[in-house]
C-alpha cells in the first residue's frame, strides 16, 4: 500500500461504501457481536471475584491475569491467522476460551485458593477470540486501498471506542443481578456466539491462508516500521494507564467516587465524535508525523488535567485530551497497511493489542503508587513526561515509517538470475 492510499481522506459516503461493500454485513454484524463485551468481561470476572471472595487483591490478580494472557495471545492467535486463516483458529481459540471461562467459574464457586483462579483466568485471556485482527485484516480483502478502506479502518477504531464506554457500564449494571456472575456469562456468551457466526461466515470461510513463504523469526515486528508502531502505542496504552487511575482517584478525593467513571466515559464520548471528523481531514498529512505529533499533544493535554481545581473543570479537560484517542486509535490501524510485512496483517494487529495492554499495565501500575503518594495531579503530569518523551522518539524514528522491503540475500539473487 502507498503512502499517497493511507494519506487520503475519508468522507460519510467512504464509510457507506465500506460497511455496504458486498459481502461485508455478514462479517461487520458478527464481529460488533464479538467485540461489543470485549471490555465486559474482564470487569465482571473482576467485580465477580471480589464479590464471592470480598477481597480486591485477589479480584485484582485475576483481572491482571486476563490481560496478561490477552498480551500473549493476540500475537499468536494473530500469526495463526495469518498463516491458516480466520475460521479454523477462531473456533479453536473459542471453544478453549469457553472452557476457561466454565472452570474459572467452577474455582471461583468452589471457593479455590487464589493461585488456582489465576489458571483458568490466563487461560480465557489467552485464548479469548482475536475477531479485532481478523475483522481488521478482512478489510483489505474486501476493499481496494484508498479512502474506503481507510474509513473501514477509522470504523474498527471507533467502534472498539464504543465498546470500551459501553462494556464497563453493562458490567456495573449485571453485577447487581441475584448471581455476581451474570455479567461474565453473558458477555462470554455474546462473545462466542458472535465468533462462531464470524468464522463461519462466507467472505471468512473463503479467506485463503497466506503464501507459504520464508518468513522472519520476528513476524510482523521483522519492519522496523512495525516496531516503530509498537512503541506509538506503548506509549498511548501508558498515558491512558495513567489517566484511568488518576480520574477515580480524583472523583474520590473530590466527595464523588462515582463520577469517576463519567468523567472516563465522559472523554470517550469526545474521542468518538472527534475520530470520525478527523479521519475527514486528518493531520499531519505525511502519516509518519502523525505518530509523534497525535501523541505529544496528547500528552500535554494529559499533563494539563492536573491544573483544574474541581470535578467540572477537570471534565472539560477530559473532552479536549479525549479528542485524541480515536484519532491515534485509527492512524495505528491505517498504518499497519504501509509497516507491515505482506502477509503478517492480523499479527502486526495483535502486536498492537500487545503493546497497548502492556502500556495500560505500566501506566495504571505506576499511577497508583503517585495517586496514592503524590495525588492525583502527580500522576496526570507524569503521564503528559511519559507521553512527550516516547513522542521526541518517534520523531526521530519518524524515517520508519514506510513500506516493508525484505532484504535479499546474494544467494537468492543469484538464483533469481539464473531461473531468468
Amino acid at each position: 500500500m502507498s503512502h499517497s492510499a493511507s494519506e487520503s481522506r475519508a468522507t460519510l459516503a467512504d464509510y457507506r461504501t465500506a460497511l455496504t461493500a458486498p459481502g461485508s454485513r455478514g462479517p461487520v454484524i458478527a464481529s460488533l457481536l464479538a467485540r461489543l463485551p470485549i471490555a465486559m468481561v474482564g470487569i465482571s470476572a473482576l467485580l465477580y471475584v471480589q464479590r464471592e471472595t470480598g477481597s480486591f487483591a485477589t479480584a485484582g490478580l485475576i483481572s491482571a491475569a486476563m490481560l496478561i494472557g490477552v498480551a500473549l495471545g493476540a500475537v499468536l492467535q494473530g500469526r495463526l491467522i495469518d498463516r491458516f486463516g480466520p475460521t479454523k483458529p477462531l473456533l479453536i481459540t473459542v471453544t478453549v476460551f469457553s472452557a476457561g471461562i466454565a472452570t474459572l467459574v467452577f474455582a471461583i464457586e468452589s471457593h479455590a485458593p487464589t493461585w488456582i483462579l489465576l489458571i483458568p483466568a490466563a487461560i480465557a485471556g489467552m485464548a479469548e477470540p482475536s475477531v479485532g485482527s481478523a475483522s481488521r485484516a478482512l478489510w483489505t480483502r474486501l476493499l481496494p486501498p484508498g479512502p474506503a478502506r481507510n474509513a473501514a479502518f477509522s470504523y474498527e477504531a471507533i467502534s472498539m471506542e464504543v465498546f470500551f464506554v459501553l462494556g464497563p457500564g453493562f458490567a456495573g449494571l449485571l453485577v447487581a443481578a441475584p448471581w455476581a456472575g451474570t455479567g461474565m456469562i453473558i458477555g462470554s456468551g455474546i462473545q462466542v456466539v458472535g465468533t462462531v457466526l464470524f468464522a463461519l461466515s462466507p467472505k471468512v470461510r473463503g479467506w485463503t491462508a497466506a503464501e507459504k513463504a520464508k518468513r522472519s523469526m520476528l513476524g510482523a515486528l521483522a519492519s522496523p516500521g512495525m516496531r516503530t508502531l509498537a512503541l506509538a502505542v506503548l506509549g498511548f496504552g501508558i498515558v491512558i494507564g495513567f489517566v484511568e487511575v488518576a480520574v477515580p482517584a480524583s472523583a474520590t478525593n473530590a466527595g464523588f467516587p462515582a463520577m469517576g467513571g463519567l468523567l472516563l466515559s465522559a472523554w470517550s464520548i469526545s474521542s468518538v465524535a472527534f475520530g470520525v471528523a478527523y479521519s475527514m481531514r486528518p493531520f499531519p498529512t505525511p502519516i509518519g508525523q502523525r505518530l509523534p505529533v497525535l501523541l505529544g499533544v496528547f500528552a500535554v493535554l494529559v499533563a494539563l488535567l492536573a491544573l483544574p481545581s474541581n470535578l467540572w473543570t477537570l471534565a472539560i479537560g477530559m473532552l479536549f485530551a479525549g479528542a485524541l484517542i480515536t484519532p491515534q486509535s485509527a492512524t495505528h490501524s491505517t498504518m499497519i497497511e504501509v509497516v507491515a510485512p505482506k502477509g503478517t496483517a492480523a499479527e502486526a494487529f495483535g502486536w498492537v493489542l500487545t503493546a497497548v495492554t502492556l502500556g495500560l499495565a505500566f501506566g495504571q501500575s505506576i499511577s497508583g503508587y503517585l495517586v496514592e503518594h503524590h495525588g492525583p495531579g502527580s500522576a496526570f503530569i507524569a503521564a503528559g513526561i511519559a507521553g512527550l518523551l516516547v513522542a521526541a522518539a518517534l520523531w526521530k524514528l519518524r524515517g520508519t515509517v514506510r513500506p516493508f522491503e525484505p532484504q535479499v540475500t546474494a544467494s537468492e539473487t543469484e538464483l533469481v538470475g539464473a531461473v531468468a
